[in-house]
């Protein structure tokens, strides 16, 4: 199969001011503060990436990053309230109150000239400090909708790879050979999903077609930085079309592969069902407005798993909760291999999962403890969305806590004393008869 490489004209296409959208008014103003300071010290300075790229399309950007000639070091000399980060790529923070702009220095080319500043082995990029021109930091960028920068001097638009032709074709290529860029950095095969979810594109056909030969470059990413690939793909509002273009292009298993395993064989609808809404609902709460957390999405990826295991140790004979425990604890500590989730998260996580057994167990004043802890609320929309796919019949507990909610205290009480003990029955110990005294000698 032929490869469709962009070729490198030599020279840009530069979109004069009165040819594109863009305006100052819809640039944040941290980010313009950044780049008058740049210029007015005599450096290079363009707003770069998916901010012009959401501003071309009519859109509301969510981050404004700066791309300038300036090293690192000297960008954190220009600006007191900035901090150099990274190591595998160096960057600048410009903090203003909660808000930080990232500016990175061009990026070069790799040869033996700069090998003490960047370092590749079997292919993937692992230190990348090498700085270049322009034009070298645009062929160097993963796609060519990100490879467009804004031009504080005179407010054009600056265009080497074609992204701008890209953008009106609702196209998403990747620069220079596809399977070399992924085998790089890896993760450009989860950005070029992530991408195609959220700006609704199609990934153009030499750039998808490597995608599924590559996927296990993603075991070689560390589990940290899949973590935080993760919260983009699944937190940004459009999940459930990530998670279906994650498993079309076979890239799911490498992260959450005991989930997929479990998918590939359901036997019932509701796994699936359980993993689709349980995005989807995601997805409905960043619309609104309202928070979402780590803890609740990875309950919800990983429940599968943690249920099987849990039914099998339960036929044993460990009880719902103990089981609930040890599967929790045995699915976390594998995933955690692969894709890394902080204590903090991991944690709640378990509670969410071991709180669907003692929710079952709400006589008495076991109901009132259960409704003040803490993770209340999250186990039981775990239980709504358990009870809404089909699972176990679950609906008449989902309700009883859905009432239990809505009435008034008095009322709450008077539920618990007439609810069922919930559970598994406890087995009544028989008493050991004394031997019989006519028997003893």
């Amino acid at each position: 199969m032929t490869i469709e490489l962009i070729d490198k004209p030599g020279s840009p296409d530069v979109i004069p001011r009165p040819d594109h959208i863009i305006t100052r008014a819809n640039i944040n103003e941290a980010a313009l503060k950044v780049l008058y300071r740049l210029k007015a010290a005599g450096y290079q300075a363009f707003l770069v990436g998916g901010g012009v790229r959401d501003l071309l399309l009519g859109r509301e950007p969510k981050d404004f990053d700066v791309a300038t000639d300036a090293h690192p070091e000297e960008v954190n000399e220009l600006f007191s309230n900035s901090r150099l980060i990274g190591r595998r790529f160096k960057l600048v923070h410009v903090r203003f109150g909660r808000e930080i702009i990232e500016v990175a220095t061009f990026r070069g080319t790799h040869d033996d000239a700069n090998a003490d500043q960047g370092h590749i082995e079997d292919g993937m990029i692992l230190r990348d400090n090498v700085y270049g021109t322009l034009e070298e930091d645009a062929w160097r960028r993963d796609f060519t909708i990100n490879s467009l920068y804004y031009d504080i001097r005179d407010f054009s638009v600056v265009d080497y790879t074609g992204g701008v032709a890209d953008l009106e074709k609702g196209l998403l290529r990747v620069i220079g050979d596809p399977a070399q860029r992924y085998q790089e950095d890896p993760v450009r095969m989860l950005r070029a999903v992530r991408f195609a979810a959220k700006l609704g594109f199609r990934i153009h056909a030499d750039s998808e077609v490597p995608i599924t030969a590559l996927g296990d470059r993603l075991e070689a990413v560390p589990p940290a930085r899949l973590f935080d690939e993760i919260l983009k793909l699944f937190m940004s509002g459009y999940a459930v079309e990530t998670f279906e273009l994650l498993r079309h292009y076979d890239l799911f298993r490498f992260l959450f592969e005991m989930t997929d395993d479990a998918l590939s064989r359901e036997e019932h609808d509701f796994p699936h069902l359980l993993v689709a809404k349980g995005l989807a609902n995601t997805d409905d709460r960043i619309a609104e407005g309202k928070p979402v957390t780590p803890a609740f999405l990875f309950a919800v990826l990983l429940w599968e798993p943690v249920r099987e295991r849990a039914l099998e140790l339960q036929a044993e004979g460990v009880s719902e909760i103990q089981s609930l425990q040890i599967a929790s604890e045995a699915v976390i500590s594998a995933q955690v291999k692969r894709v890394a989730l902080p204590k903090r998260f991991s944690l709640q996580t378990r509670e969410i999962w071991v709180m669907q057994a003692r929710l079952k167990r709400r006589n008495g004043k076991r109901a009132e403890r259960l409704f003040e802890q803490a993770r209340f609320r999250a186990a039981y929309d775990f239980l709504l969305l358990r009870s809404e796919t089909g699972e176990d019949e679950l609906l008449p507990l989902a309700e009883w806590w859905t009432d239990y909610q809505e009435v008034n205290p008095d009322n709450r009480a008077n539920m618990a004393k007439s609810a069922p003990l919930g559970g598994v029955k406890k087995k009544r110990r028989r008493r050991r008869k004394k031997p019989s005294q006519g028997n003893a000698e």
